[in-house]
């Protein structure tokens, strides 16, 4: 593989895309049971959130790293500016690239979804499309970045949440209903939950780069306490988003929610802020298989 490449596949944090899809599959998986269901939009749904991810990953490469945030005593794998692979210039032009082809491919997914003739619609949806680049890059890049300012968590429920989800069901049927706002929250608040394992990791050195992050603003204990509740709640939205009568007919679906509890009582066992690092992977790929399970159910049974 040409080194060059790799790198840059190192910057794009390939780890982190399952989590980015959790939402579009989600709602796709709602919107399954509607004949209208287009698997092109499925897929350029896809498409799109995983560029707005990567724009996440280059921006907070770059931002962390000019800030020294990214540093020898940050618990989490080192990052690409930070080992000097990729300069700031490099990463600059990368989230630039990254963001050109995330709006062409948000202005396509926008119109195969919505055609010409709703414009004030399809303006929304750009409008939420350019916001979400800004999101992004936002978090951590600028003086008054959010994610510095204890924000991240909100901005990742609603967009990895409620936009993702909502979102993609609005595209493919032109409507939304409970049953996507439930799993939009569930989503959100699972996706919330990686956020915070990510700060609680990260605690002492995001303290001392001034990151403010919520976990900065709660405390460690306080900040595990937060993480149960939106374990919970998240399990809490999820049984309501499949639907009470449903699962009352079919018990074997609250399997679903198994990784997640048991992912509750690993952090229970936690004493270390590093232990908190492989738990970030298993939360993400836990969600993103809730979503994959969400499909079956929807598409297959309901």
């Amino acid at each position: 593989m040409n080194s060059k490449f790799s790198v840059w596949l190192i910057a794009a944090r390939l780890r982190t895309l399952p989590l980015s899809v959790a939402g579009i599959i989600s709602g796709n998986a709602i919107a399954s049971r509607d004949e209208r269901f287009s698997l092109t939009i499925f897929l350029l749904a896809i498409l799109t959130a995983i560029a707005f991810q990567i724009i996440s990953n280059f921006a907070n490469d770059y931002g962390d790293g000019i800030k020294g945030t990214d540093n020898a005593e940050r618990l989490g794998p080192e990052r690409t500016f930070q080992q000097g692979l990729l300069s700031a210039k490099a990463l600059k032009k990368g989230i630039v690239i990254a963001a050109l082809i995330s709006i062409l491919l948000a202005i396509s997914l926008i119109y195969v979804a919505l055609g010409g003739e709703q414009f004030l619609i399809s303006l929304f949806f750009i409008v939420l499309a350019v916001a979400a680049v800004w999101a992004a890059i936002k978090y951590t890049v600028g003086r008054n970045a959010y994610g510095y300012l204890g924000l991240g968590d909100l901005f990742v429920f609603l967009f990895f949440g409620w936009v993702s989800v909502m979102g993609a069901y609005y595209l493919q049927t032109q409507s939304l209903d409970l049953t996507a706002l439930f799993l939009g929250t569930a989503i959100g608040l699972l996706s919330v939950g990686v956020l915070n394992l990510n700060n609680m990791r990260d605690i002492a050195n995001d303290k001392k780069s001034n990151k403010n992050t919520l976990v900065v603003y709660l405390g460690s204990q306080k900040a595990k306490k937060y993480h149960y509740i939106l374990m919970f709640l998240g399990a809490l939205f999820l049984f309501f988003g499949m639907g009470t009568i449903w699962v009352k007919e079919n018990p074997l679906s609250l399997l679903i929610m198994l990784p997640i509890f048991f992912h509750l009582y690993q952090v229970m066992k936690i004493q270390q802020p590093k232990a908190y690092d492989p738990l970030l992977k298993q939360l993400a790929l836990s969600t993103f298989f809730v979503s994959l399970a969400l499909f079956v159910i929807y598409y297959r049974f309901q």
